[in-house]
């Protein structure tokens, strides 16, 4: 009797040897294919990264489903499951997250439950209108354009940053600037404003500024048409330095760059007599003084040649006949006139031999 069930006992722990088998197999193959899910590559479009938008007025998880199940990842029914336990429906905050090329769904969770942010990255280069700017702004932000633009004509909402529709601009220091997607359009300026101060706050610009006799806004103001006359920094002070003199000596200034402005048409190459009648404040030939704001946004290196331009004697300026880009200063009308003559003559035989090709 002790021989047979000896052979059973063997039997059975033989038989009990391959089911714990097979169960330790599945139970590897589980947690490996549930670490798979959990730890392995989880998104579902193939460009670099995407964005997962947050939106304050809509129901949190909804969106986040909905969108990745719309060409984010694979595998939502997991993601709610962590999400859920991990508490990312109570934590996460409206916002703009960028989720990676083949980011798992363990640190996609943990970005979500963290509110780890992707900030827009706003590059602000020469705007000309305020146009430009809304349209920067819907392109960026969640805020359309009509609604930026009602905004920026409106002296009431601008008056907190002190500036009005005409020098909103004089806020604006072109460079980029990280801001979150769903900043509000005060929070937005209140950020430009923030920079535009340090940017006047360093390298002694505002005293720099009081020794031309000049304010921060004015500086802003000529540097801006300065812009639009030329592209060559080393002779942009001199330009400064005519519109500075013309200014102080209660002249018009005469600035092209104003009457584009006051027509709205950039595409402008000469500037006519019929051009000179447009009815506007920012008519720099009808009216003495500066424009009631910025033409354009003006770089950094054009707002700090405002503000070193040399102590001249120049009263004009206009283009070289050799179509360098460059220009002739001149201290009295007659010799002006003189270079004048010689570029209009250059530019009607270029303008004659344009047409006879």
């Amino acid at each position: 009797m002790c021989l047979p069930m000896q052979r059973v006992f063997l039997l059975f722990w033989g038989a009990m040897k391959k089911i714990f088998l097979y169960i330790f197999v599945v139970l590897v193959f589980a947690g490996s294919w549930a670490a798979w899910l959990v730890f392995g590559p989880a998104t579902s479009f193939e460009s670099k990264s995407k964005f997962l938008f947050i939106r304050p007025d809509k129901d949190v998880k909804t969106q986040v489903l909905d969108q990745m199940d719309n060409g984010l990842i694979n595998h939502s029914v997991v993601f709610d499951w962590l999400a859920a336990n991990a508490s990312v429906w109570e934590k996460v905050k409206p916002g703009r997250f960028e989720i990676k090329k083949d980011e798992n769904l363990f640190n996609i969770v943990r970005m979500l439950r963290n509110n780890t942010q992707s900030p827009v990255r706003l590059i602000i280069n020469k705007w000309r209108v305020k146009e430009d700017f809304a349209r920067q702004i819907a392109r960026n932000f969640d805020i359309d354009s009509a609604t930026a633009m009602q905004y920026f004509l409106s002296n009431d909402s601008l008056k907190t940053f002190n500036v009005d529709t005409n020098t909103l601009f004089t806020l604006i220091i072109p460079d980029t600037y990280f801001i979150k997607w769903n900043s509000t359009l005060p929070d937005i300026i209140g950020k430009l404003q923030s920079e535009n101060d340090k940017f006047w706050q360093n390298d002694n610009r505002l005293q720099r500024a009081a020794d031309a006799g000049l304010t921060p806004q004015q500086v802003y103001t000529i540097a801006s048409i300065i812009e639009e006359e030329t592209n060559k920094n080393d002779e942009k002070g001199n330009v400064a330095s005519v519109y500075i003199n013309r200014w102080h000596k209660g002249m018009a200034l005469g600035a092209d760059p104003t009457i584009k402005y006051a027509l709205r048409d950039f595409s402008i190459k000469r500037i006519l007599y019929g051009h000179l009648k447009v009815e506007s404040p920012y008519n720099t030939y009808r009216n003495k003084g500066l424009p009631p704001g910025p033409v354009c946004t003006p770089s950094k290196i054009t707002i700090d040649a405002v503000l070193d331009a040399p102590r001249t004697d120049y009263l004009f300026f206009v283009a070289k006949s050799d179509f360098s880009g460059y220009h002739h200063f001149s201290t009295n009308y007659a010799e002006h006139e003189q270079y004048a003559k010689a570029y209009q003559h250059a530019l009607d035989e270029w303008m004659a031999r344009k047409q006879k090709q």
